[in-house]
């Protein structure tokens, strides 16, 4: 389970395990708080009052201070999950929905040709389709794209970067993504 960290503002900033988001509040780094409390941590107990001291976390937490890179810069990092993910499983050539480990990481461009490794160069594609393309371009393969690439931005790169995302936290998440998100559908 991981807690979603964002800044001040409202911005993603990162995942963070319930060990993380501890030390988070324990420096009283943590400003506020929305969604479902995921765990509560047990202290010691008050010499002078008795009582036993709990920390109870959230599953989205805004921190205080503010970061010193603008989130609306970063591009994120392409992986294959990530891109699979962002194609929903679906081969750009065929149609067809596959499991992760009937897919690949296909080029439009070619390395070959001097494509990039970027993602408005990678699509999902089957391993058939991704063999029968080979090192050729969709149009010298006469393999029309069924759809376009595209960079996710910032809150669609949180929903992709983690598999078991908590209903409060994609419900925030989601309310934040461009209406044109393949993620939305």
């Amino acid at each position: 389970m991981k807690v979603l960290k964002l800044s001040a503002q409202g911005l993603p900033q990162s995942w963070l395990t319930l060990e993380e988001a501890v030390l988070h509040y324990a420096a009283d780094a943590v400003r506020w708080e929305v969604g479902e409390q995921v765990a509560v941590f047990r202290g010691g107990i008050n010499a002078r009052t008795g009582l036993q001291s709990t920390l109870s976390i959230s599953s989205i937490i805004g921190t205080k201070g503010v970061p010193g890179i603008n989130p609306f810069e970063i591009k994120p990092a392409l992986s294959n999950g990530k891109l699979f993910a962002r194609d929903r499983n679906v081969c750009a050539y065929c149609g067809q929905h596959f499991a992760d480990d009937h897919l690949t990481r296909e080029h439009i461009t070619p390395l070959a040709q001097r494509g990039a490794d970027h993602w408005m160069n990678v699509v999902t594609a089957c391993r058939a389709c991704n063999h029968r393309k080979a090192n050729r371009t969709p149009e010298q393969a006469r393999m029309p794209l069924l759809y376009t690439p595209y960079v996710p931005t910032l809150w669609e790169d949180f929903i992709l970067r983690n598999r078991r995302i908590l209903a409060d936290q994609m419900e925030f998440l989601m309310a934040h993504l461009p209406k044109t998100s393949r993620l939305n559908g």
